[in-house]
């Protein structure tokens, strides 16, 4: 009878368990969305890059990052054609921007300095 007992408190509390993990994984998800990462190629020259599409992960960019390793970035997609400025606010790495044309041309790169709240980077 013991036992039994001990398998049923074992399993409720397995169960708790079990939920709980699926709330904190679903909220994971939906709050702290994972940008896609992939592999852009400039000639011979591997990228690892997030690829951002969403109005939050485009707003945030690379703010608040303390570290970016060599040959990483991030690549911004935007929906149409047109002028996008971006700038330094709480960004601790110094970067360099290309803006790249829809049929993959570099159409001008930019370097910006940490922090730099002042300078526009223009597409």
């Amino acid at each position: 009878m013991k036992k039994v007992k001990t398998l049923r408190k074992i399993s409720l509390q397995l169960k708790i368990g079990i939920c709980i993990i699926i709330v904190v994984t679903i909220f994971l998800c939906v709050f702290y969305p994972r940008n896609h990462l992939t592999t852009l190629w400039i000639d011979t020259v591997p990228l690892q890059v997030e690829v951002v599409n969403t109005p939050s992960a485009l707003q945030k960019g690379l703010m608040e990052r303390k570290e970016l390793p060599d040959n990483q970035g991030m690549l911004f997609v935007f929906e149409k054609i047109d002028y996008h400025a971006f700038w330094m606010k709480n960004t601790y790495v110094p970067l360099a921007i290309a803006f790249i044309s829809s049929d993959g041309q570099i159409m001008q790169i930019d370097s910006m300095a940490p922090l730099d709240t002042l300078n526009l980077h223009i597409s």
